[in-house]
């Protein structure tokens, strides 16, 4: 009780510097909740973007083979627990209307609102054989509207089959038109079908109608069946009976794991978006953030040593003192932390009310999922961080003679016992710290991401302390030294210069309050950007093509040729970059063991409209250019040549494979010529042009298709790709978000450390206003020394940055492919102003205070 009362009593007395130590720790808990919200965001909003087509489902029922029929469907409904099963799939349909022709995928209607992506935004859904609902954007290019009626287009297969002269069966067909009327407009804000230019809607019934006339009677290709349960069924029990009602099916999976699994698959194996922004990225807050509040804390209680002291004198014991000043860092850390968690979760709440105002292009959720690790961990981080930081300088002041306690503390040096340790101390952290890093790299680029970042986090950790500990040997001299190629400016930068060493610990503390903030504002900017140029890179890899303009009908066992009203009017298109004319053909070899769909493109065409335009180095005369899982899927692994033939003769070409993510192999047009001298270009691949709108300029394309009267499938696969890319903009946003408050952290430390500093030093600087320094010098050796000392700090916060966030991207990254170290000039430039700014306006301020008292007055206080 008299440690309490004497600990309730400092506090009421030192309330101002109090305040400046809980703001550190509000700020740094805020930072560490807004990054596990944010994590959490860019979790749930990358899993809702890859998983968009299976909606808001609970299950997933999925077969490789796409071998499920509608007997699996109803038997997948009548499971306990059940609410709602539905085939997934597609079917196509040619609508006609004055004149407009589109070929449209269509879906069928859902029998549960959580099974379909897609969101009806005017009229109803349709619920009879001879109504559609359409997507908004294809209503308007044919010029239609609600009750309107559009002409259909299909071709059905007999019921029947027919036999050949051979004694062969085969299913012939016919084309059927039916008249459909527009009920409904449909909306897709995933983008889950955007990619097919939208999808229109018929009734459940129609459309498992459409699907049998489509593929003939016998014929089952369901691949997958969402499943939506009742509000009081257990999950995992009607997963079980899922698999056991539906064993065809390769995997019963929730919705979350499937999202998992895909992005997992899209990043060589991990997790990616799970490991780099919430794992490592709440990691590295844990401990700039526990830095920061050490170092605040740490210089708030040395300031008190000497009170402390003096209550020795007045007969508390070392214990009383030991137990107030943990006691003081206690209640100052449970107060700051539960201010600062409701700070983080304010701003990441903020964050996304305003959001819609931005138009991002990305479907954010309404609100935060608050989880007990957004509670916990920044409570027990600054809980645990202050009562470190108060451990040191307690034990300190309570282990001190109480007469010795009254004399003045010397500058530590390295000719004590305690420097000499802390030297060997961070010596070995850094060099430690440095090594564990590489190591860490190292197993990130071999694929092992888990212990890559485990290792790459603690080494970036352990050698950020082992250089703040340090600091006090190398940094103030580093600062004298600047200060000695400003000394000529005048004895104010000569003192400045001479303030750095005078005391160490106080210039390393005030050095590193900055050092840490710089750090973090410098490794998140360059990770981000390095991140940005790879999965850009990787992105490109998955979608090559942005848009393929492909024929419906075929010519025997080929692909008919691209009228050339429809090559005319996708050259019309003013968004595209560029265009080219491919000839897509199934070719044989010789022996007939090996067939594969090739693609016939002249080379300089092929590299002006792909993403990836280096993979196609090779593709000359006399070369098949062969992906790497074609090669595997198609069997041409460890083939050097191979010889194709065709209607017009045989010739051999030269295999080379290349690391390419395509489902052709690629040869020239004068190759495919030998051997099909009459095939045609059957297909139109096109680039969309630098700062264009992708939505908009693949609706031109259709819009443009759609007036030739020619049917023809258009799918925009940059249109996804943009849907990716937002996800990524608007995660790296985040990130850009939360830089903003490690800046303040920054600021307000380097603030409190030069403050305080300053305050310390009140006799000091009225000494020199006795001997004849002028307001306006000591004006001037205050913000020299404070822009010194924060200078340094900056440029080396700037160079750990630039290490930490290429380390750091490199591990998580390169499994999915190379990582540059991309240098971000203009946030430097922006960091270093801001810092010596900062140092500027933290010494000048108290420097006011300063000037304004009598030498006389301030040399007696004490």
């Amino acid at each position: 009780m008299p440690a309490a009362r004497l600990t309730l009593g400092q506090m009421r007395r030192s309330a101002g510097r109090l305040a400046s130590a809980g703001i550190a720790i509000a700020i740094g808990t805020a930072f560490v909740a807004a990054t596990l919200l944010a994590g959490n965001l860019i979790t749930r909003t990358t899993y809702a973007q890859v998983s968009a087509g299976l909606a808001s489902s609970d299950l997933v029922v999925f077969d490789d083979a796409a071998s499920l029929t509608q007997a699996d469907v109803e038997a997948a409904r009548g499971v306990e627990g059940v609410a709602a099963a539905d085939a997934q799939g597609t079917t196509y349909t040619e609508l006609n209307h004055a004149g407009r022709s589109i070929f449209q995928i269509v879906v069928g209607g859902a029998s549960d609102a959580r099974l379909t992506p897609l969101e009806l935004s005017d009229g109803e859904w349709p619920a009879t054989g001879d109504e559609i609902a359409l997507p908004e954007d294809v209503a308007t290019r044919l010029g239609i509207g609600l009750g309107d009626d559009v002409s259909s287009s299909r071709w059905v297969m007999d019921s029947e089959p027919t036999k050949l002269e051979d004694g062969s069966e085969t299913y012939e067909g016919e084309e059927v038109i039916d008249k459909l009327t527009v009920v409904g407009l449909v909306q897709d804000p995933f983008d889950a079908y955007s990619a097919m230019g939208g999808a229109a809607v018929v009734s459940a019934p129609t459309f498992t109608q459409w699907r049998t006339d489509e593929a003939g009677p016998e014929t089952s290709d369901i691949g997958t069946i969402v499943v939506a349960l009742d509000d009081t069924a257990a999950a995992d029990a009607v997963r079980t009976a899922l698999a056991d009602a539906v064993p065809a099916a390769t995997e019963v999976t929730t919705t979350e794991e499937h999202a998992e699994q895909v992005v997992a698959t899209m990043s060589g194996g991990q997790d990616v978006i799970f490991l780099v922004f919430v794992m490592a990225f709440a990691a590295v807050a844990l401990v700039v953030a526990g830095l920061v509040i050490a170092n605040t804390f740490q210089v708030l209680v040395a300031q008190r040593s000497r009170t402390l002291a003096l209550l020795r004198c007045v007969g508390a014991d070392t214990g009383q003192l030991y137990r107030s000043v943990l006691l003081e860092a206690a209640i100052l850390g449970i107060l700051a932390s539960l201010a600062g968690i409701v700070l983080g979760t304010a701003l990441v709440q903020g964050g996304l009310m305003v959001a819609p105002a931005f138009d991002l292009g990305v479907p954010l959720p309404e609100s935060i999922t608050l989880s007990a690790p957004v509670f916990i961990a920044p409570l027990a981080v600054g809980i645990l961080v202050t009562l470190v930081a108060a451990l040191a300088p307690a034990r300190a002041a309570s282990r001190v003679a109480p007469l010795a306690a009254l004399r003045p503390t010397d500058a530590p040096t390295l000719r004590k016992g305690a420097g000499r340790f802390r030297a060997v101390l961070a010596t070995l952290m850094t060099v430690g710290g440095f090594a564990s890093m590489a190591l860490g790299v190292s197993q990130g680029t071999q694929g092992a991401l888990e212990v890559g970042l485990l290792a790459a986090v603690g080494g970036g950790s352990i050698s950020l302390i082992g250089v703040i500990i340090g600091s006090v040997f190398w940094l103030p001299k580093v600062a004298a030294g600047i200060g000695r190629l400003v000394g000529a400016a005048g004895p104010s930068a000569r003192l400045a210069a001479a303030n750095t060493l005078r005391n160490p610990r106080r210039t390393a503390a005030t050095s590193t309050a900055l050092l840490i903030g710089v750090t973090l504002v410098g490794m998140m900017t360059t990770g981000a950007a390095s991140a940005r140029i790879t999965l850009d890179n990787e992105l490109d890899a998955q979608f090559p093509v942005d848009v393929d303009v492909a024929t419906t009908t075929y010519d025997g066992d080929q692909m008919a040729a691209m009228p050339g009203a429809v090559n005319a009017a996708v050259d019309s298109v003013e968004g595209l970059r560029s265009t080219a004319a491919v000839t897509e053909a199934w070719l044989t070899t010789t022996d007939e063991d090996i067939a594969v769909t090739a693609v016939a493109v002249a080379p300089d065409q092929l590299r002006d409209v792909v993403n990836t335009p280096q993979d196609f180095d090779a593709l000359r005369p006399g070369t098949l250019v062969v992906p790497e899982a074609v090669a595997e899927n198609y069997g041409f692994e460890g083939v050097d040549e191979v010889a194709l033939t065709g209607p017009g003769g045989e010739t051999t070409l030269d295999v080379v494979t290349v690391d390419a993510q395509y489902a052709y192999a690629f040869l020239v047009p004068q190759d495919l010529a030998t051997i099909y001298p009459d095939l045609e270009p059957n297909r139109v691949w096109a680039s969309v042009a630098e700062g264009q709108d992708v939505a908009d300029t693949l609706a031109a394309v259709q819009d443009e298709v759609s007036t030739t009267e020619e049917v023809v499938e258009v799918t925009g696969a940059v249109v996804q790709r943009q849907s990716y890319q937002q996800v990524i903009d608007v995660a790296l946003g985040i990130v850009v978000g939360l830089l903003a408050v490690a800046v303040v952290i920054a600021l307000i430390g380097v603030a409190n450390t030069l403050s305080l500093s300053v305050i310390e030093r009140t006799r000091e600087n009225a000494m020199l206003r006795a001997i004849g320094l002028s307001k306006g010098q000591l004006r001037t050796m205050l913000a020299i020394e404070g822009m010194l000392i924060a200078g340094v700090g900056a440029v080396l916060g700037i160079v750990l940055g630039l290490l930490y966030g290429w380390a750091g991207a490199t591990t998580a990254l390169s499994s999915i492919g190379n990582v540059p170290l991309v240098v971000p000039w203009a946030d430097i430039a922006v960091v270093l102003g801001v810092a010596l700014v900062a140092g500027l306006v933290a010494s000048v301020v108290p420097a006011r205070a300063a000037v304004r008292t009598r030498p006389v007055a301030a040399l007696a206080a004490e």
